[in-house]
């Protein structure tokens, strides 16, 4: 679904300001560009879903320092897909030609399927399509996209949800080892698949009421089996430190992309995988659930500031409960912290080192914390997600 937005929002560049369009395209030129079927823009009007280089105006934009909020939504929820690795985007015919665009050559065969090029990469991940609110804890209807909940069926063919996860492509789930065989886990539980395009657990579609009064409806979630549960080698279920409590779910087929479905990228470089997080603000979210409860409907968020390792583990180590560096401590507001995410699910960073290409990434696994949840001075405990991109490469496959 393509939502409606406001031309005016937009009002950045020429063209969308409504200067004379002949100042930026030949209108009378003809391009013959692979396209990928017919798609309506963010504005309403109708185009072509193309590569993304092939659109010169769209991609120049993109380039542009500083990239204004306002384009790179426009530019996100512009997004129709990916072949080959490329970007598609959604391209009216006055835009293929903008004038002093650097001519770039599409690839025309898709690179051999490797751990590397499994993940997506920024562009393809991570997107920043919500205008999102900051300060409430509710979030928006689009807003981190990747957010998954498990599904474990029970004795006699019930079903629930338990856990949370992070979609890092099209057929992988990251999660935590504990939501995979963890001793809270009920041995006659079996994990089974993953809820996708979710905000109101009580709604299906879920619907809000948009900036103009409008109600603004989602597709129906789609719940997908998993194929297979792989939770890290190395996790010892019964440890109260929780070292290695990260897990990844192979779904039993590739999922769709919708702004509501996306992935979240991880971090890949090696600045992102050594980081610390001290004093990082980042954002946890979720419902709440837990392998014993669940505290919201609503999709909740909450920010949470990286706090120490050292910090932490004197603070833990009162409870004879050991960390390390591949562990991550954030938080310790009263009240807030994880109880507003779910075991699994993700502690998310944004990465704007590069102007032009902001972008999330799962900095971190929900973990574990202080019972009960979110006491003041008690940090929530998450899986560092940079110290183990080595294994999550090696472990993924086409």
């Amino acid at each position: 679904m393509i939502k409606p937005v406001l031309i005016s929002a937009f009002c950045v560049a020429a063209f969308l300001c409504g200067l004379s369009s002949a100042q930026f395209y030949f209108p009378n030129e003809a391009t013959d560009v692979p396209n990928f079927g017919r798609c309506i823009t963010p504005n309403r009007e109708r185009a072509l879903c193309i590569v993304l280089d092939d659109c010169k105006y769209l991609f120049n934009l993109l380039l542009s320092t500083p990239l204004l909020d306002s384009d790179r939504l426009y530019l996100s929820r512009s997004q129709c897909g990916y072949q080959n690795g490329k970007v598609l985007i959604c391209c009216p015919d006055r835009y293929r030609n903008f004038i002093n665009i650097p001519s770039v050559t599409p690839t025309t065969q898709a690179p051999p399927a490797t751990p590397s090029n499994l993940l997506p990469q920024p562009g393809q991940c991570g997107n920043v399509l919500s205008n999102r609110i900051y300060g409430g804890n509710v979030t928006k209807i689009d807003e981190f996209p990747w957010m998954a909940l498990i599904e474990y069926t029970k004795p006699g063919g019930r079903k629930g949800h338990h856990c949370g996860g992070s979609l890092i492509n099209s057929r992988y789930v990251i999660t935590a080892s504990h939501c995979v065989n963890g001793v809270a886990i009920p041995s006659d539980w079996s994990l089974t698949g993953v809820r996708l395009g979710e905000w109101d657990t009580t709604t299906n579609p879920d619907c809000e009421i948009d900036v103009r009064g409008e109600k603004d409806c989602a597709p129906p979630y789609s719940d997908v089996p998993v194929e297979k549960a792989i939770a890290h080698p190395q996790y010892v279920p019964e440890s109260r430190n929780q070292f290695h409590d990260i897990a990844l779910l192979r779904l039993t087929k590739s999922v769709q992309y919708t702004d509501f479905i996306r992935p979240i990228c991880l971090p890949a470089s090696a600045n992102l995988r050594s980081a610390t997080f001290d004093g990082i603000v980042m954002d946890v979210a979720g419902w709440g659930k837990t392998e014993t409860e669940s505290t919201s409907s609503l999709k909740l968020k909450a920010e949470v500031a990286g706090v120490p390792i050292s910090k932490c583990r004197e603070k833990y180590a009162t409870e004879k409960i050991l960390l390390e560096s591949t562990q991550i401590c954030a938080g310790g507001k009263e009240g807030v912290d994880s109880c507003r995410g779910d075991s699994g699910g993700p502690l998310i960073s944004l990465d704007n080192t590069k102007k032009a290409l902001s972008y999330y990434f799962l900095a971190g696994v929900v973990s574990f914390g202080p019972t009960p949840c979110g006491l003041d001075g008690w940090p929530g405990v998450y899986t560092r997600v940079g110290d183990y991109m080595d294994w999550i490469q090696e472990t993924i496959q086409p």
